[in-house]
């Protein structure tokens, strides 16, 4: 298949009239559309406004999506304790199901083919069948509470480990490599000392799992921490094993020089949350002073409670108004700064070393874009549309592995029925309200 249209292929390179050519899971040329007709005369041909790369979600809440609404200005403990949390323990294994369909299918349909979804405590597994048959790429977790849990989500150390061992054996590798495991503590405040080691244990012990957790979002965290361990909490998570080239800390806002420094010399990774951060005001991350230490910096959305939109372009925008805002200077975090964050950087954190961009020979993970709309008029520069004026819905094509599983030209969703979909998840959040 020949996939043709202004391309942009990652942060650096754009052809203004140009196409990609996929066979099977694989890209396997991008160029001047004029010479990759040529070059492969027989291959059917798609007309497209603007293709680029799938974007990849660095930190997403998918579950959470069927309480889209239900916290709105609260802070982050009160939002988590008093709202979130109850509203995960209710669910039962199909209205979980059914909250990972809505998060994935919203994911889909605006142009995020990659998540790194911190899931819940009970039945995650319905979340990763959900991945699995609508066809986005994940790296999954189910999460680990064994210390300040509410009723229904509070767990034994052993059994919270020995069930994330049970899913990892299950699901890391499936859908031919497109599913992988990520151990989930929530976060420190809770999880015991003995969980955090054992979730670094998991890890090692299997080939290309990661770790995902939060880290340092909010000032009363970080104050519980300090008063539980005696450091503050980059500096615990480290002394426990969990920081690392194979670890994703969601946030990191509230950090001093000496955390700095040691998510620059472990490697760690950090997903920037801005609209959540901002929701939920939580602060700014200092996200220039990670990009200039060379820390890789990925872009989340976080869970639709504390943003109430999965849509990926709505945050690279914010992610990067809110930076030059925050250091009063409009040179940093420019569109092709935030564009690495959103696709190569989530690729980095996700551990999928072949997406997040248009290159031969890597996965086919393509998104096109319509841009007759007056948001899009006139267009000087597509990686600055992409960046600051495009939406969600201005995604019309979503092609993940090679396979196209979103399509505005043949009915939407083509991985399962997204009106079934949005029926169910509203049952469910009816549920929630009585």
């Amino acid at each position: 298949m020949l996939l043709a249209g202004t391309v942009v292929a990652d942060p650096e390179t754009v052809y203004d009239e140009g196409a990609i050519v996929i066979d099977d899971d694989r890209i396997v040329a991008v160029g001047p559309r004029a010479d990759l007709e040529d070059a492969y005369p027989d291959q059917p041909v798609r007309e497209f406004d603007l293709l680029a790369p799938g974007l990849v979600g660095g930190h997403v809440h998918s579950v959470q999506s069927v309480g889209r609404g239900i916290a709105d200005d609260t802070a982050l403990l009160e939002w988590l304790y008093e709202h979130v949390l109850p509203m995960e323990a209710s669910l039962g294994a199909e209205e979980m199901r059914t909250a990972a369909e809505l998060g994935y299918l919203e994911l889909l349909e605006s142009g995020t083919t990659t998540a790194i979804d911190h899931l819940s405590v009970r039945h995650a597994g319905e979340a990763f069948e959900a991945a699995i048959d609508l066809g986005i790429r994940g790296r999954l977790g189910k999460v680990l509470m064994d210390k300040r849990a509410p009723e229904g989500l509070q767990e034994d150390t052993d059994e919270a480990l020995g069930e994330t061992e049970r899913l990892l054996r299950t699901y890391h590798g499936a859908a031919e490599g497109r599913i992988k495991y990520a151990v989930t503590p929530r976060f420190a405040v809770s999880c015991t000392e003995a969980c955090l080691r054992g979730a670094r244990a998991i890890a090692d012990r299997h080939e290309d799992v990661r770790i995902h957790t939060h880290a340092s979002e909010n000032h009363d965290e970080i104050e519980t921490v300090e008063e539980d361990t005696g450091l503050r909490n980059i500096e615990w998570l480290d002394e426990v094993g969990l920081t690392g080239e194979d670890v994703v800390l969601a946030h990191c806002i509230h950090t001093n020089e000496d955390e700095r420094d040691i998510l620059e010399r472990t490697g760690t990774h950090v997903t920037y949350c801005p609209s959540s951060n901002m929701k939920l005001a939580s602060g700014i991350a200092p996200i220039v002073d990670y990009l200039d230490r060379g820390i890789d910096v990925a872009l989340g959305n976080d869970g639709p409670p504390c943003n109430n939109t999965l849509d990926p372009f709505t945050e690279m925008r914010q992610a990067s108004l809110l930076q030059k805002v925050d250091r009063l200077d409009p040179e940093v975090t420019p569109a092709a700064v935030v564009f690495e964050m959103a696709t190569l950087g989530g690729a980095r954190a996700a551990g999928f070393d072949d997406v997040g961009a248009l290159r031969e020979g890597w996965k086919a993970d393509v998104i096109a874009l319509d841009t007759d709309v007056t948001r899009a008029t006139p267009m000087y520069d597509p990686l600055s549309h992409l960046v600051f004026s495009a939406h969600g819905d201005d995604v019309t094509f979503t092609m993940v592995d090679g396979d196209i599983v979103y399509d505005e030209d043949f009915g939407g969703l083509q991985t399962g029925d997204a009106a079934a979909i949005r029926r169910r998840a509203q049952r469910v959040a009816d549920g929630l309200a009585e």
